[in-house]
């Protein structure tokens, strides 16, 4: 089996929290939720296959070490965008992957396959707050725009279709779709994983500075490996698409898993990455 590079590239547990990302856990406990905010299921596989708008994100380091995160297709004019989590690009001060591919409606594919069915991608913007922060601390940046090249002469928007983005302030309130590609124990990043419910937002009393205006899912299971992936409203089952309103970015082992909004700034990284001539 490949070996996963582990750059928090997922839900990060106590074990790993502290080893590799330094997070400040989410903090004091948050109350028990109500019902409505339980996800659906523990280790649930998404029921439906896959959804074409959502894939897998894998990187190669030049010591042949792997990453593997979750991302999504957003709008853009170029038809050529991803978001993920910054953390899935690098951690501060830490170096990047040298080469990337996306592959949408990741299945089975295997990770040795992914130059062949992948999107390759071109460029990685991130935040500066990001690049020169330091962990914990930059967690309110933990997200990322890809640019991918185009297949055969098309966009990948052409192809699969695209989300659209929302910006922060979100509605908390709205049921909330979560999926990735878990790859730690007890799963092997092969299949779509999901959670679903009606996320908090973190406030101050809540939660360490970091993670203040996070969304907050409880019993959510999905590990190392779904970092980046999308957190969904309004999801279309026909188009396979919806509003992404976050990205994982972190969480504990209490199964508490907290999706980053895009504050207004992100718009700026989201025109670089979606600018049509990078196409």
């Amino acid at each position: 089996m490949d070996k996963i590079r582990a750059v928090i590239a997922a839900v990060v547990t106590v074990a790993t929290s502290a080893a590799l990302l330094g997070a400040a856990p989410l903090n004091p406990p948050v109350p028990a939720a109500p019902a409505e905010r339980v996800a659906d299921a523990l280790r649930a596989p998404w029921p439906h296959g896959t959804v074409r708008t959502v894939g897998k994100l894998v990187g190669t380091y030049a010591d042949g070490q792997l990453l593997t995160c979750s991302g999504a297709v957003v709008d853009a004019p170029n038809g050529s965008v991803v978001v993920t989590a910054a953390h899935c690009v690098h951690n501060p001060g830490e170096p990047r992957w040298e080469e990337a591919w996306f592959v949408p409606g990741y299945d089975r594919h295997g990770t040795a396959n992914v130059a062949r069915v992948g999107w390759r991608v071109k460029s990685a913007h991130v935040e500066s707050e990001w690049k020169r922060g330091r962990l914990p601390d930059s967690l309110p940046y933990d997200y990322a725009f890809l640019t991918v090249e185009k297949k055969d002469g098309r966009t990948l928007q052409e192809r699969v279709g695209a989300n659209r983005i929302d910006f922060a302030p979100v509605d908390p309130g709205r049921q909330t779709v979560v999926l990735g590609y878990p790859a730690a124990a007890p799963y092997d990043g092969e299949t779509l994983g999901h959670c679903a419910g009606t996320p908090a937002l973190l406030t101050g009393r809540d939660t360490q500075a970091p993670n203040v205006g996070g969304l907050l899912l409880e019993s959510c299971d999905l590990t190392q490996g779904s970092s980046g992936g999308p957190w969904l409203q309004e999801y279309d089952a026909e188009s396979q698409s919806g509003t992404v309103v976050a990205v994982m970015s972190v969480g504990d082992d209490q199964g508490r898993v907290l999706g980053r909004p895009f504050p207004e700034q992100a718009r700026k990284l989201l025109q670089a990455a979606g600018d049509a001539s990078r196409g």
